[in-house]
């Protein structure tokens, strides 16, 4: 597969890149890097080669990437920050499980802007040890941001110790619903409705997350409000010190009863 066309000479410069060329070059890299781990190897392609694949100086390399294995994810700082603006952005009366859902989704936008080239890295990372590390890196930088979003939310008066545990849990399980649905969509080829699937997994995450009082801003035991579109908002109550799983099934029981 050709990503990028190699230079005659590099292209050497010091001052500062603005935002979008650095974006540029890094995927010029990462598109140079992807080409050669698939025609040459992982393990035989050097920083040179990309360096030189990319039309860049050395030295040019390592201003965007500390290490080749890094050289295939050129996108993830700024979807990282697109996620945060999502956060910053959030209307205080939002659910905050419903806000981390819409951040992780700049991730999905991220790879389904280019599916031929998400699959093929896709390849690789199942192949290359060092990838897929790199990639299991990325993903936990997402499921921390979005675990300090879910704490910043929570009533610091709050009598309930499970608070920590509670935005851990929901942060990592958003992120596992968006990954699952990822790696099936990365799998058939980049092909399907991945956002109806998306919706789908975020709803199966908000029926355990979405409606307990920690992110719904309410006591226990208070009285359903009736939405806009005529519904109702079901509260159950839990002792607090019940375990989580049992937390969790006591809403599902509740759901399916009401639903």
């Amino acid at each position: 597969m050709q990503y990028v066309r190699s230079m005659a000479h590099p292209v050497k410069s010091s001052r500062p890149q603005p935002a979008a060329q650095r974006l540029k070059v890094r995927r010029q890299l990462a598109a140079a890097a992807m080409e050669l781990f698939t025609t040459r190897g992982y393990e035989a392609t050097t920083v040179d080669e990309i360096a030189a694949a990319a039309g860049v100086a050395r030295r040019t390399f390592f201003r965007h990437f500390r290490s080749k294995e890094e050289a295939i994810f050129p996108d993830h700082d700024d979807t990282l920050e697109r996620a945060r603006a999502v956060l910053e952005a959030a209307t205080p009366g939002e659910n905050p499980v419903d806000t981390i859902c819409r951040g992780i989704k700049e991730v999905m936008r991220m790879y389904t802007a280019s599916p031929a080239v998400s699959v093929e890295r896709y390849r690789l990372t199942r192949e290359v040890p060092a990838l897929r590390e790199r990639e299991i890196a990325s993903v936990a930088r997402y499921e921390r941001l979005f675990t300090r979003y879910l704490l910043s939310r929570f009533d610091e008066d709050s009598p309930n110790g499970d608070e920590p545990l509670l935005a851990e849990v929901a942060a990592s399980s958003v992120v596992t619903a968006h990954n699952h649905v990822l790696r099936r969509w990365l799998r058939a080829g980049g092909e399907g409705d991945v956002a109806a699937e998306l919706d789908h997994a975020f709803a199966i995450v908000r029926r355990t997350f979405g409606t307990l009082p920690a992110f719904t801003g309410r006591a226990p035991g208070a009285e359903p409000r009736t939405t806009a579109g005529g519904g109702q908002v079901l509260v159950t109550v839990a002792s607090t010190d019940a375990p989580l799983p049992e937390l969790m099934r006591t809403i599902e029981r509740a759901l399916q009863q009401h639903g």
